[in-house]
């Protein structure tokens, strides 16, 4: 059919953005024989490769856990899904095709009905909010939402245990920010404003359930780790970088509400977004972790996109974050844990990092162009322009987890799905980095 390509791909569509305006030519192999093609078709050509390959990935991650075709027992992992609603809301955006919007919103269906009621093997039954039936429906995040993981949470009266931990039940801050994050997106797409509502009441009940003040006085400090019906604390220390997470979405969540849906009559988060302010405030946030340093990556390109959009101004909290992950990439790099083989290799957590290098572009453009909504621009640009230098890393994360004999050690294999979704976020950050 002309102008369909791989997966339904209008390729006019996925491809408005190339340069036609000058025209060098590449000998490349195709089956066996060697043709010569200008090189904005071979750029085409590798775009829609790549495209096709992100689909692919797409579809044995929803095969596996029962998103597509829909199982009446889907496996769902907030996280994971979280970047895979934004993965899906961007190829719609990219490429135009509605199964993509589709599998997005039937995703945030599954994890509502899945994450946001007590486990299977749980002695309690229906919505972890304890609303019953329709208000439950309404309300799917009004008690949160589980982690997803394989075990269920530890009981009171069983003992910590810190390897355990890892495995079992429970609702984690920084997974429901990926959350909150996801249900704006959507919000954002489709112009439905339940998807930003149910944002917010999540945004709301997690921040009365994690934060808390110390019995000695002093700053709010936030729980890492709650129990599924948010009463209790299974992990008391607190997340490095939870409560920049929460003031970034939180302010994300706000603008979206007044400038999409025109919610203005009350600020909706005022009392929570001051409450995060003054966490941060003294927060130390530099980090040698790639998952850590891509999320510091994450929270500075949304705040340089909320400054242009008319957000607060958080120029000293920009620069902040930059220095941060600046600093923990000097030492990252320097580790060499790049060079090591698959098998000593966490691929979620260096794509984590790859994710944020590509909102890098983004901020040192954006500061160029609108200088004066940013104090101090000269030194913001270059903090920016510094970290654009560690380029070069996300390419290198990228093909070698793109090199198939890598996917085969166990290090992926046992993490397949996160490692999927996140491998597709780097290859198209549009969706989570973009809407």
């Amino acid at each position: 059919m002309p102008g369909q390509g791989l997966c339904g791909i209008d390729f006019d569509h996925a491809t408005d953005d190339r340069d036609l305006t000058a025209v060098y030519y590449l000998t490349v192999k195709r089956d066996e024989n060697f043709i010569t093609v200008p090189l904005y078709l071979q750029k085409i050509m590798n775009r829609a490769a790549t495209i096709a390959l992100i689909f692919e990935f797409m579809q044995d991650f929803a095969g596996r856990t029962g998103l597509d075709p829909p199982s009446k027992s889907p496996q769902r992992y907030l996280w994971t899904d979280a970047f895979a609603v934004c993965n899906y809301l961007g190829l719609f955006q990219k490429t135009g095709n509605p199964a993509c919007r589709e599998l997005a919103l039937r995703l945030v269906y599954q994890v509502h009905h899945t994450l946001g009621r007590h486990r299977d093997d749980d002695t309690r039954t229906g919505w972890i909010s304890g609303l019953f039936r329709e208000n439950g429906e309404m309300h799917p995040t009004a008690g949160g939402l589980r982690i997803g993981k394989s075990l269920p949470e530890r009981k009171i009266t069983e003992p910590y245990d810190e390897q355990r931990e890892w495995d079992q039940d429970g609702q984690y801050f920084h997974y429901l920010t990926r959350w909150m994050h996801a249900l704006n997106c959507a919000s954002r797409v489709t112009s439905n404003p339940d998807y930003i509502l149910w944002a917010i009441e999540l945004a709301r009940t997690a921040h009365v359930r994690f934060t808390y003040l110390p019995a000695s006085g002093g700053q709010k400090r936030m729980y890492w780790k709650m129990s599924i019906d948010l009463t209790r604390p299974l992990v008391s220390s607190m997340g490095q970088h939870d409560p920049l997470d929460g003031l970034v979405t939180y302010q994300d969540l706000q603008l979206t509400a007044d400038r999409e849906f025109g919610l203005r009559e009350k600020p909706l988060l005022a009392d929570e977004i001051e409450e995060m302010i003054l966490m941060c405030q003294d927060l130390q946030m530099t980090t040698e972790d790639p998952l850590g340093i891509g999320g510091l990556l994450c929270d500075a390109a949304r705040i340089t996109r909320m400054m242009i959009q008319g957000g607060p101004q958080y120029s000293d909290l920009l620069k902040k974050v930059l220095a941060a992950a600046g600093a923990g990439l000097d030492s990252f790099t320097k580790a060499g844990s790049l060079e090591l083989p698959a098998g000593y290799r966490l691929a979620f957590r260096e794509l984590g990092l790859s994710i944020g290098l590509a909102g890098v572009e983004k901020i040192s453009a954006l500061i160029e162009k609108n200088p004066n909504l940013f104090e101090r621009p000269d030194s913001l640009y270059q903090q920016a322009q510094a970290l654009r230098g560690y380029a070069p890393v996300r390419e290198q994360i990228e093909q070698f987890w793109l090199n198939g004999k890598n996917r085969e050690a166990a290090t992926w294999t046992r993490h397949r799905e996160i490692n999927t979704v996140m491998l597709v976020t780097s290859l198209a950050p549009e969706g989570f980095l973009g809407i």
